[in-house]
């Protein structure tokens, strides 16, 4: 018997300026060396907004680096160029190294990557020293002492400092969850025990419950086979994963600030996996067509046609 056809949906849209037209506007700023009015707009924004947004929004425009170091050489304690500087040279490092795993990447590609992540760290350190509230300063920091391998205990300090000025930062808590897992040397205990606490320190709604819904695929991602197959039919991860969704993207009063489209997609993602499909296909419609790189990238070469298939599927039968 053959089922009528659903009208198709259009794909998927990974351009972060449909969803936060500021985007756009920061880029054309940045080209047209702005910086006066970059400035006004960034230390203008609402109390707890996670500033790393636009810090990374700035960070990804090619040659930013030149004006930066320029704008330093006139005003050294410049914190939003010295963060932009820094994040920018962690972005340029990382591009060499590629996202490559370690035993794929050459010894002058990790020597590139950490000439850069110093640099970075020189400018990091004199922002935050300069303003310790600074939260898009720390953030960054997270990431160079991962890729500096400064180790746990300096990673959380970090996060620690950020956190004491900013609770429930949510680049912050994914980059100190990448950190934790062990492939930097950390634990899963220690991956889903921060997930745990990001969750209920946050406010319902927030989007922090992400965090549980991130460090299982991070967990799920590294299995193979069966042992894939049976980690999302634990009862103890549904139970977890539900629970998350319903306090974040699920939530009636879910706020949609900079990472709710990833956050929502991780849950999306989770949920069409471990055939949930009315819930998968219930974040699919929060998504709309709004998608990030990952947890797509993460699940085939190629992000669209995954975040297809599993949309389509979750909306036929969900």
């Amino acid at each position: 018997m053959s089922h009528p056809s659903a009208p198709s949906l259009p794909p998927p849209d990974f351009e972060v300026a449909s969803a936060f037209p500021e985007a756009a506007w920061l880029r054309q700023a940045a080209a047209a060396w702005d910086w006066a009015a970059i400035r006004q707009y960034v230390y203008g924004l609402p109390q707890g907004t996670d500033r790393s947004f636009a810090v990374g929004v700035l960070a990804d425009v090619k040659g930013v680096e030149d004006w930066m170091r320029d704008l330093l050489a006139a005003a050294p304690d410049d914190v939003l160029a010295l963060t932009v500087l820094g994040s920018r040279e962690v972005k340029i490092g990382w591009e060499i190294r590629t996202a490559a795993p370690a035993k794929q990447v050459s010894r002058e590609q990790f020597a590139g990557l950490h000439a850069h992540l110093r640099q970075a760290e020189q400018h990091l350190i004199r922002a935050t020293a300069l303003d310790p509230s600074f939260d898009a300063a720390w953030a960054s920091r997270l990431t160079t002492a991962m890729g500096l391998q400064l180790g746990q205990n300096e990673a959380r300090r970090r996060y620690d400092r950020l956190a004491a000025h900013h609770p429930n930062h949510l680049t912050a808590q994914g980059r100190l969850l990448q950190q934790l897992c062990p492939k930097w040397s950390g634990s899963w205990e220690a991956v889903h025990g921060f997930a745990r606490e990001c969750l209920v320190k946050a406010p319902e709604g927030a989007m922090n419950g992400g965090m549980v819904a991130e460090a299982h695929m991070e967990h799920w991602l590294v299995l193979k086979g069966k042992e894939r197959e049976d980690y999302l039919r634990q009862d103890a991860v549904r139970t977890e994963l539900v629970e998350a969704a319903e306090r974040s993207v699920l939530h009636p009063h879910f706020h949609r600030g900079y990472g709710w489209i990833t956050v929502a997609g991780y849950f999306a993602a989770l949920f069409s996996l471990m055939g949930d499909l009315p819930r998968a296909a219930a974040c699919f419609r929060v998504l709309g067509n709004l998608a990030s790189e990952y947890p797509w990238a993460d699940l085939g070469r190629d992000a669209t046609a995954v975040y297809v298939k599993h949309r389509d599927a979750a909306l036929a039968r969900g």
